[in-house]
């Protein structure tokens, strides 16, 4: 590869990055790749949009579609857990916390995962604790994945479904979530279920302390240990805005 070709391919995926995420994610995307890089690793950049959703009473699709694509609720002791593309020991920390997880099959084939929470949700990524309101009647998703083989296909829209029937079979009207910044595909997916967004959050990581700056309450939070992390208690704009009418 001539230093011209490798010249045009970087332009071209910064181009790619900058039109997906805009200037100012794409600035912290970089950052958080120079900042790993010359840390070793050691210090991490992550930011997060925190949205929710309407519980939907009507599925997406109608009964015709997407009904060779299988969705199974599951325990800790089913065995596809070995097939997921996540170490065991956090499938595991998942549902002793008490998480719900809803696998899609194909023909018999695992092809991706959606996982909920019904209550607070304690986040393993960044220590940072999701308090989704109200209280009983909200749950939070998370780790959406769809084999990539499969991702423009039906079992996204499947999986979303049969969570919406689950959810609102245990009285819960509003899902929570956060969606990494880099995610663009995930953030407009869920605007197109017309989720709300509700505000940002940024994480400063490194090994033992941890520096959060978000758009909501509490706004800014410095932690020097795991046990201590910023509390989000989220509530919809819209229910606030419904109750008061």
């Amino acid at each position: 590869m001539t230093l011209l070709t490798s010249f045009k391919k970087t332009k071209n995926s910064f181009s790619q990055v900058l039109k997906e995420l805009g200037w100012i994610d794409t600035g912290i995307f970089i950052s958080n790749k120079l900042l790993r890089l010359v840390s070793q690793d050691k210090l991490r950049i992550y930011k997060y949009y925190l949205v929710t959703q309407p519980v939907r009473d009507k599925p997406y699709l109608p009964p015709h579609r997407g009904k060779e694509i299988k969705i199974r609720l599951i325990d800790k002791m089913d065995a596809i857990v070995s097939s997921f593309p996540r170490p065991l020991h956090v499938i595991e920390s998942r549902f002793n916390c008490g998480a719900k997880c809803l696998v899609a099959f194909k023909d018999g084939r695992f092809i991706g995962f959606l996982w909920l929470q019904l209550g607070p949700y304690q986040e393993d990524e960044v220590r940072a604790r999701f308090i989704p309101l109200p209280e009983n009647r909200a749950a939070w998703d998370f780790d959406v994945f769809i084999v990539p083989e499969y991702r423009f296909g039906l079992a996204f829209t499947r999986l979303w479904d049969e969570a919406n029937n689950l959810l609102s079979n245990s009285d819960i009207y509003w899902s929570y979530s956060r969606i990494a910044a880099t995610n663009s595909v995930s953030l407009k997916s869920h605007l197109r279920q017309n989720a709300e967004c509700l505000g940002s959050a940024h994480f400063l990581c490194s090994d033992k302390w941890q520096l959060t700056v978000a758009s909501l309450f509490p706004y800014f939070h410095l932690s020097f240990h795991e046990n201590s992390y910023p509390k989000f208690y989220l509530r919809t704009k819209l229910m606030t805005s419904q109750s008061s009418s």
